[in-house]
C-alpha cells in the first residue's frame, strides 16, 4: 500500500488554548488544594486492566515496537464490533476506526482534516474548552448556541441537567450555507446532559438538511445515572455517514494518564483523519492499546451483566455524585444534578467584581483561603457569553470517599462563618 503524504499549510494564528483551565489547575497545585477542580479519579483503573496491561508488557517483543499506523488490529476489530453491536450496522475495523493519543487528538484529527478555511462550525455552550481553539488553528469559524435551563415550576424539585435544553429555532438559525460541522458533547462536560433522543434528531433532521458534519464528543458515554441512557446520534437515520464519534479509554476505564482514544466513522471521513494521525503523533502506543483490546473485548462478553465495568462504575459514581450534592447543599449551595459524566455545577449566590467574572471571583477565594479547588463554568463559555452563566462553578465528584470527605469538611467549616 502507497501512502501519499500532504503538508497541509495554514497561516500562523495566535491563540488562546485553553489558558484559564491552565490558570486554575496551575492555582490548585500552587496551594496544594483538595482538588475537585481537574477531571480525573484520584482512584486505580479496574484490576482487569492493569493486569492487561501487565500481560501485555511481559508478552514479548511485539508489545514493545511499532503497531498499526492507524490502530493496533486487535484493538481496532473489538471497538468496530463492540460499536457496531450498539449502532446497529457493521463497522469496519481497518476503515472506519482510528486510535489516537486520547481523545483530544480525534477531536484535533477531525477538525484539522474536516474544516476548512472560512468554514463555520457551531459550538453547543457550555462546550469543552478546547473546541474553539482547534477550530480555529484549522481556519474555522465558531458560531454558539446555548443550553439554557428552563423554566421550572416553584417546588418541582432539585434543578437538574436534564432542564438545560436548545432553543430549536434559535439552533436551526445558526446553520447556513458556510456551515461544515456542528460539535455536540453527550453526556456534556460541565454539565452533565445526557441528550435525549428527540433532541438528538433535532441536532440530526438539521444536519441532513443542510449536508452538516456532526463531531460528537462520547467520552463519558458509560456514565449515566438515574435512568438515563446514552444514545449515539451516529445510529439516527441519515447520520452515520456525516457523524465522527469520538471516544476515550481513559474516561472508559478510568485510566485518564493512558492517553488512549478514537475516532469512528465513514471510510470518506476517515481518510483524512488517518493523514493527519500520520503527520503528528504517528502512531500510539502498541502496549496500552493491547490492554484496552483486551478490556474491551471483557466487557464485550459481560456487555449489560452486574459484573461488567460499565455497569458498575455508574453505580459507584452515582453514590459519590449523591455525597458531593449532599455537603454542596448543606453548605447553602444550589447543586445542578447531573444527568451523566463526571461533573456537577452548583448556582453560586451573587458575588461579582467588576474586573471579572463572579464564578472567576470565587473559584480563586475558595482555592487560596479554604483549600477546596473548583472549575468556573464559564470558561466552558464564548467570549460574548461569559458573564450570563457565571453564576455557575464545577466541581468533580469521581474521587475517593477520602478526597470527598476533605472536601466536605471544608465547606460545612466555610458554612458555619457564613
Amino acid at each position: 500500500m502507497v501512502f501519499l503524504i500532504y503538508v497541509i499549510v495554514k497561516p500562523t494564528r495566535l491563540l488562546c488554548f485553553c489558558s484559564d483551565r491552565l490558570e486554575f489547575t496551575q492555582l490548585a497545585a500552587d496551594h496544594r488544594a483538595v482538588n475537585l477542580g481537574q477531571g480525573f479519579p484520584d482512584f486505580s483503573p479496574p484490576t482487569f486492566i492493569q493486569e492487561a496491561l501487565r500481560e501485555a508488557l511481559s508478552g514479548g517483543y511485539q508489545m514493545h515496537q511499532y503497531t498499526r499506523v492507524f490502530g493496533h488490529p486487535p484493538l481496532v476489530r473489538i471497538l468496530a464490533k463492540f460499536f457496531g453491536r450498539i449502532v446497529g450496522r457493521e463497522i469496519d475495523p481497518f476503515e472506519d476506526v482510528l486510535v489516537t493519543a486520547g481523545a483530544y487528538q480525534a477531536l484535533f484529527c477531525a477538525f484539522q482534516a474536516l474544516i476548512e478555511e472560512g468554514d463555520e462550525v457551531i459550538l453547543v455552550e457550555p462546550f469543552f474548552d478546547c473546541y474553539q481553539p482547534m477550530v480555529e488553528l484549522a481556519g474555522g469559524k465558531t458560531v454558539h448556541v446555548s443550553l439554557r435551563p428552563s423554566q421550572k415550576v416553584e417546588g418541582s424539585g432539585v434543578p437538574s441537567s436534564g432542564d438545560w435544553v436548545l432553543s430549536p429555532e434559535e439552533l436551526a438559525s445558526k446553520f447556513n450555507p458556510r456551515t461544515k460541522a456542528i460539535v455536540i458533547n453527550t453526556p456534556n462536560n460541565p454539565l452533565g446532559k445526557v441528550y435525549k433522543t428527540e433532541e438528538l434528531q433535532v441536532i440530526a433532521d438539521l444536519c441532513v438538511r443542510h449536508d452538516v458534519l456532526c463531531i460528537s464528543d462520547e467520552v463519558y458515554e458509560w456514565l449515566t445515572y438515574d435512568g438515563n441512557k446514552h444514545v449515539k446520534i451516529a445510529s439516527l437515520p441519515g447520520m452515520w455517514e456525516r457523524t465522527v464519534t469520538i471516544g476515550s479509554a481513559g474516561k472508559t476505564f478510568s485510566a485518564t494518564g493512558w492517553k488512549l482514544g478514537w475516532a469512528i466513522s465513514s471510510v470518506h471521513n476517515m481518510k483524512n483523519l488517518k493523514i493527519i494521525h500520520l503527520g503528528s503523533v504517528y502512531q500510539c502506543p502498541t502496549a496500552t492499546q493491547e490492554a484496552v483490546a483486551r478490556g474491551f473485548e471483557r466487557e464485550y462478553e459481560l456487555f449489560g451483566t452486574p459484573e461488567s465495568y460499565f455497569q458498575q462504575l455508574p453505580a459507584m459514581l452515582h453514590q459519590k455524585r449523591e455525597k458531593l450534592a449532599s455537603c454542596l447543599g448543606a453548605a447553602g449551595l444550589q447543586p445542578v444534578m447531573p444527568e451523566g459524566g463526571y461533573f456537577m455545577i452548583v448556582d453560586l449566590s451573587d458575588q461579582s467584581t467588576e474586573d471579572e467574572p463572579k464564578d472567576f471571583t470565587f473559584v480563586k477565594w475558595l482555592t487560596k483561603e479554604k483549600g477546596l479547588a473548583t472549575m468556573p463554568v464559564s470558561t466552558f463559555y464564548s467570549p460574548e457569553h461569559r458573564r450570563e452563566f457565571s453564576q455557575y462553578v464545577r466541581f468533580c465528584f469521581v474521587k475517593e470517599d477520602s478526597t470527598l470527605n476533605a472536601a466536605e469538611d471544608i465547606l460545612r467549616k466555610w458554612s458555619q462563618t457564613q
